[in-house]
């Protein structure tokens, strides 16, 4: 196969461009998360670590011992702010967890290196303050939309006790990864992001999950159907690296393209959000029956 051009990386790559109506997309989920900070109790910008960026706003279980999600917002490591993601939180909260949306600083102000090092100081924070907050450090789930599920799949690959000794082997027993993108190398090459990103060969290798051993815990791989052929291949790519005992769940949501797949997390109704809820251990898990390919 012919190495795929510049121009087309871009085509399959740029979202934004592939979808045209983004900025109504981006104003919806701008209104409906400042309506759900005004409905739930929430702290907002409580700091886990020094910098401005480190940063988590945090929606309280309503009881003890609750499953905490933490949920990290797209935007290739570029753009976008957990406040724009907010509306994620209701349905889970309403549910019975306690929800966390971290920031953190954005490419190319930092490297991708320590912006994903600032992601595992984010969730070795919420083990040790979970409590706090009706939260069981004892069962965290982590999820996240495109850049986002790139983290969180990252995050199921972590080392846990050699960043604090304090911290558990099983830290992340599993992670939801929507529209998640698990090789970088071909995004070192688009046009569009390469100088954001200013990926070399050997960082975009070490920071790809695919590229990395298999993880103990499990990751619920998800992706719209009508995304671009590489957003497919990403999300099946995941699944042939790491095997179906860590990637128990591979599919599609068909009619869905890379920005409105995610109101399905925040929509009690539909599979992915039960495929959530079912990893929090807070409902069964999504019926087999007529699963989407």
């Amino acid at each position: 196969m012919a190495r795929p051009t510049p121009e087309w990386l871009d085509a399959q790559y740029n979202n934004r461009a592939r979808i045209p109506e983004h900025r109504a997309i981006l104003e919806r989920w701008a209104q409906t998360s400042a309506a759900a900070r005004a409905r739930l109790a929430c702290r907002l910008d409580v700091p886990y670590g020094s910098a401005e960026s480190e940063r988590l706003d945090i929606f309280p279980a309503r009881g003890p011992d609750a499953p905490v999600l933490v949920y990290i917002h797209g935007g290739y490591w570029r753009a976008l702010d957990k406040r724009d993601q907010s509306f994620v939180a209701p349905p889970f909260v309403d549910a019975g967890a306690m929800v966390v949306l971290p920031n953190h600083a954005l490419c190319p102000a930092i490297t991708l290196e320590a912006l994903v090092l600032q992601l595992v100081a984010a969730v070795a924070w919420v083990h040790r303050h979970a409590r706090e907050y009706g939260g069981d450090p004892a069962h965290i789930v982590v999820a996240g939309h495109s850049a986002g599920g790139h983290l969180a799949a990252l995050l199921l690959c972590c080392d846990w006790p050699a960043v604090g000794a304090d911290l558990p082997g099983g830290l992340l027993r599993s992670a939801l990864s929507i529209s998640g993108v698990f090789d970088l190398e071909p995004l070192r090459r688009a046009p569009f992001l390469a100088a954001d990103l200013r990926l070399d060969r050997a960082t975009a290798h070490r920071l790809s999950p695919a590229r990395l051993p298999r993880p103990a815990g499990t990751l619920v791989a998800v992706v719209g159907g009508d995304e671009s052929e590489e957003f497919l291949r990403q999300n099946a790519l995941i699944r042939k690296a790491w095997r179906r005992a860590a990637v128990p769940v591979c599919e599609s949501v068909p009619g869905k393209h890379h920005m409105d797949v995610l109101i399905d997390l925040a929509d009690p109704e539909a599979r992915l959000h039960s495929h959530a809820v079912a990893l929090l251990g807070l409902g069964p898990p999504a019926s087999a029956l007529n699963a989407p390919a």
